[in-house]
């Protein structure tokens, strides 16, 4: 029998919620996070294409099984449009499709902005993730098809034109899973009559994370220069958000080192409390500020599905 080999790195765990750069991957970044912090495991919650910029929270060890949760959440962009092409890829990376020489009054953009909030209908982006018969989108698009990709229905929750001029318009939305701010840029200019494509795109919120957790790749990278591994690993993991931050929409139980040890041991144990609820589909524990397991709630009962081990 084969043995296994030894997990390389170390076993931390937690949210690191990094402010990516232009021009710098989503996979490239999770690589340079879990390289710097020689972390055993690591994933990201919700890609950022490289022409974006802002938040991209990076889960690490035990918090890779939270990631769902933050996926889940609401996000808020910050974007401009900028009007009179419309581009294959809907962003600055593609070719022109489309031209036009009219541009929108602030009053046209206003006027459009009802019909985008609320419960829509979105077509994807020919350049996106989306899998059209097992293959990516963008893998067809690469190689000249256009392939017919169904709307499906995205959540905007609220949309703002914060300001304009006479070649762009700058927005805020605040959205649900799923929506692609690039199908915005080229819908609003086909029914402005005027084409556009993003031009800048910066994520600012992914729920329940704001803008005073993130960090910016330069603050990591300058921690390079500390030339003692311990001192440079501990300045690193002091932006280490707990794992169970994630979970922040959920109930929560603050519970005992026993019933710990009882959860972790695939037991249930009873919920206590005259407040305590008595049903919930999903809920969470910790112990001493750990997060020691994930859960429902039956009959004042509450039955671990994913446990952690606490670190």
């Amino acid at each position: 029998m084969a043995r296994r080999g030894k997990v390389k790195g170390r076993p931390v765990s937690g949210w690191l919620i990094l402010d990516k750069p232009v021009d710098f991957g989503s996979t490239e970044a999770v690589s340079k996070i879990k390289w710097l912090l020689k972390a055993q495991k690591a994933g990201h919650a919700g890609t950022l294409d490289p022409l974006a910029s802002g938040m991209l929270p990076i889960a690490l060890g035990d918090a890779t099984k939270t990631v769902p949760y933050v996926m889940d959440g609401r996000k808020v962009y910050e974007f401009t449009v900028t009007w009179g092409e419309e581009r294959s890829t809907d962003d600055l990376e593609g070719e022109v499709t489309q031209s036009s020489e009219n541009r929108p009054s602030d009053a046209d953009i206003q006027a459009l902005l009802p019909n985008y909030t609320g419960t829509i209908q979105q077509i994807p982006p020919q350049f996106s993730a989306i899998k059209i018969d097992g293959n990516r989108a963008y893998d067809l698009a690469r190689e000249g098809e256009v392939v017919e990709i169904p709307s499906r229905e995205v959540e905007i929750h609220r949309l703002t034109l914060l300001g304009s001029d006479e070649n762009a318009a700058h927005f805020e939305v605040e959205c649900g899973k799923g929506t692609y701010v690039r199908s915005l840029a080229r819908d609003f200019g086909r029914d402005l009559g005027c084409y556009g494509h993003i031009s800048s795109l910066r994520r600012t919120f992914v729920a329940p994370f704001g803008e005073g957790d993130m960090v910016p790749l330069a603050d990591l990278i300058a921690l390079e220069s500390i030339e003692d591994e311990a001192e440079r690993l501990a300045a690193l993991d002091a932006y280490i958000i707990e794992t169970g931050e994630a979970l922040a929409s959920l109930p929560h139980l603050v519970i005992t080192d026993d019933q710990a040890h009882r959860l972790q041991m695939g037991n249930p144990i009873l919920v206590r409390g005259r407040d305590a609820p008595v049903a919930e589909q999903e809920a969470y524990a910790t112990a001493r500020g750990k997060l020691i397991a994930i859960g429902e709630i039956v009959s004042g009962e509450f039955r671990p599905k994913r446990v952690f081990n606490g670190q």
